[in-house]
């Protein structure tokens, strides 16, 4: 079986309320006490200048150190609330936590976050393409985890998600994990079960006028790789350019990759005014190697016989993305600041399908403009934080489907509009207690044509899908509530009601040919609650929740009609726990744990687990700084449970079978100059982490590397 990338198109759903509730907001502010300075009690500083989250969670906590360097690790439990919404589980992953990961991917160090699964259908060894999954929602994870960078949102309005391995890991200053879906209320859609930001770096060294860096490295499956990262500082100007460029053979057969990237901003920086222009590039080539077909009455070991064999050798993908964004941040008065930014983003995708003598071009482009305030003050003597916006987003998409060289049998165009209001207030009500509520209203306009040419070659008989034009409202809300019963255990609750709309995939169909979608699919809800313990003792930290999940409408991807539905009523419910330890000056030890369930509670398969979806998942890893700076081991380990293959919701096929592999990196620093040695999987664990059901005794797993050596070397300047 062959899986398609489909084509995509840039979306961005959010609603009206805007204007009134920006003048509301003006006109309360106006009365009420000025700003109080900040204390060790009192609410986190808003900077929404790169994110909307700095701030609005509840107090924020001090973070341990690192082994290896001594830097803050954001990434301990005990800062999970510095960044967030309040009563929301959270994470960060700092700068310093990715330069010590042995793991080669964003992905897999996304991983090291308790509930976070992933799903990897081409064997690349940089993670193109591989998905991020929170909260257990399997095949539809892509559409259901939203991903931003610097605050403003990545996802397109397709099924193929946020292609994390073409953002250079060098230009990452840190990433915020918000899981469930409170962020909905600030961002809208794609954010059910959670929410990633990844704030980029805006200068590479802030202590020097002109600094660089240069890395190169050398891998297993002719592994290549180069990054360089060139920045300047004068006065309030700062500037940073982070580029990335690989090449790699691949595991498996016709599974070759050839990616450049790029990213970086000038900005200008005083007391009262900040601006900034930024930009991101990348250019991806990937072979598509296809699944391989193993036989249910069969030799079950026939996966393993030619795991690196493709069963579709001439297959691939090409995508080009661009984007340009620019903006400021202006002190109107005391404790009150407007932030406008905005930007238009192009996606092309050209996908090649040889096996099927088909090609698929699409073409998207999506402006955007996002005015906010930020108001920090008094309020009846209780300190006051508000974020409050509105959200405007345009998108044009066009996909054809044709014989290569012949005209388009299916043309599709979509046009979407939204708009947004938001409102996001968090109180101090005690000096140890901070309660947030917030709400968004958002409208969407959608046009959808389809236009079908019965002359063209591979007419399959195919129906034109009638038109459709619609304007449909929805809402999302939080309510949380954070207690500190002390200066070692913070208690954390929230409920909150989030929505997404069905992306152009889901509208049209994901098959090469013929319109076989449905324009007119339902919107997804869910209803959250969640509550957790915070744990901060010296040198130990801890944060562990109990999330449940009431979802209606779920929009699910059929892989073996290439047809989109609405999934009868499921239920997700589970607990997360993150700790760490620094258990002496050189050594760091941390680890996750997530238990994750996720079942059909209605319909003809109630009862039944969601497919893709590993009920227990974990890490653990340790930091031990052997030698100074010189000599520095790294380890991780990540094991997951057996998972569901895609489309067997009856529950009737053998298990994706459970597993476990470890990583490990020695890297050390003289002068300027600094290396690594990482081994990736090093007990050579021959698994695979997404499988499809392809008939009653066939299904088509797609095998993952095997154990893969990288060495990377490189200096400062």
């Amino acid at each position: 079986m062959t899986l398609f990338i489909r084509p995509t198109f840039r979306s961005a759903s959010r609603a009206p309320l805007g204007l009134a509730i920006i003048a509301a907001c003006l006109a309360g502010s106006a009365i009420t006490r000025p700003a109080l300075a900040q204390s060790a009690a009192s609410l986190p500083e808003i900077n929404v200048d790169s994110t909307r989250l700095i701030g609005t969670g509840g107090k924020s906590a001090p973070s341990g150190n690192s082994a290896a360097t001594g830097a803050p690790q954001s990434g301990d439990a005990s800062a999970v609330n510095s960044i967030g919404i309040v009563g929301a589980a959270t994470s960060v992953i700092t700068a310093d936590d990715i330069a010590h990961s042995p793991s080669q991917t964003i992905q897999e160090i996304l991983a090291t976050v308790p509930g976070v699964q992933l799903q990897s259908l081409y064997g690349s060894t940089n993670g193109a393409r591989t998905t991020v999954d929170m909260r257990g929602f399997g095949q539809p994870a892509s559409s259901n985890t939203l991903i931003l960078i610097n605050g403003r949102r990545l996802n397109a309005n397709d099924s193929q998600g946020v292609d994390l391995s073409t953002i250079p890991l060098q230009s990452i200053e840190r990433i915020e994990v918000t899981r469930g879906s409170s962020g909905a209320v600030l961002y809208g859609d794609n954010a059910i079960g959670g929410v990633i930001n990844i704030v980029t770096k805006t200068s590479v060294d802030p202590k020097k006028p002109i600094a660089m860096r240069a890395e190169a490295g050398v891998g297993s499956y002719g592994d290549k790789r180069a990054n360089v990262s060139v920045g300047a500082n004068a006065g309030p100007w700062s500037t940073a350019f982070f580029g990335s460029q690989i090449t790699s053979d691949g595991y498996r057969q016709n599974n070759a990759l050839e990616q450049r990237s790029a990213n970086g901003d000038l900005r200008y920086s005083t007391p009262d005014l900040t601006g900034f222009v930024s930009f991101s590039a990348d250019d991806q080539h990937l072979g598509l190697p296809g699944g391989r077909n193993v036989s249910t009455t069969g030799n079950p070991n026939f996966l393993f016989t030619n795991r690196a064999g493709a069963a579709t050798p001439f297959d691939y993908g090409d995508q080009q993305q661009r984007s340009i964004t620019t903006g400021f941040t202006k002190s109107l008065w005391s404790g009150t600041e407007l932030i406008v930014d905005g930007g238009v983003k192009t996606k092309d995708q050209q996908g090649v399908y040889t096996s099927q003598n088909a090609n698929v071009d699409t073409q998207f482009v999506t402006w955007s403009i996002t005015p906010r305030l930020s108001i920090k003050n008094s309020l009846f003597g209780m300190k006051s934080a508000i974020l409050t916006g509105i959200d405007y987003y345009n998108d044009t998409y066009e996909s054809s489907r044709h014989a290569p060289g012949a005209p388009p049998v299916n043309v599709f165009n979509i046009d979407q509009q939204s708009v947004a209001g938001y409102w996001q207030h968090t109180l101090g009500l005690l000096s140890s207690t901070d309660f947030s509520y917030g709400a968004r209203l958002q409208h969407n306009d959608l046009q959808a044509r389809d236009r079908l040419d019965p002359t063209a070659p591979n007419f399959f008989g195919q129906q034109q899908t009638s038109p459709l034009n619609t304007g449909e409202d929805n809402y999302a809300w939080h309510l949380g509530l954070e207690h500190r019963l002390n200066s070692t255990f913070t208690l954390f609750g929230r409920a909150a009601r989030a929505f997404r709309t069905p992306n152009v995939d889901e509208r049209i169909g994901s098959g090469p040919f013929g319109a076989v979608g449905n324009f007119k699919l339902k919107t997804q809800t869910s209803n959250d609650l969640e509550g957790g313990v915070r744990i901060q003792s010296g040198a130990f930290n801890l944060q562990t929740s109990y999330f449940d999940m009431r979802l209606k409408n779920e929009l699910h991807f059929d892989p073996i009609n290439f047809i989109n539905t609405n999934f009868d009523p499921t239920h997700r419910y589970g607990s997360e726990t993150s700790a760490s330890l620094q258990a002496t000056d050189t050594v760091r030890l941390r680890g996750s744990l997530a238990y994750t369930r996720a079942v059909f509670t209605e319909g003809q398969f109630a009862g039944k687990d969601v497919p893709l979806v590993s009920p227990v998942s974990g890490t653990a890893g340790v930091t031990w700084n052997v030698w100074q700076k010189y000599v520095v081991l790294d380890a991780q380990v990540r094991a997951w449970s057996g998972r569901r293959l895609d489309a067997d919701e009856a529950n009737l096929f053998p298990l994706i079978g459970a597993d476990a592999t470890m990583d490990f990196k020695v890297s050390g620093e003289i002068d300027r100059f600094f290396w690594s040695i990482s081994v990736n999987n090093a007990f050579n664990r021959l698994y695979y982490d997404y499988g499809v059901v392809f008939t009653p005794t066939l299904f088509s797993a797609y095998p993952l590397p095997g154990r893969t050596v990288m060495f990377k070397a490189g200096a400062t300047f």
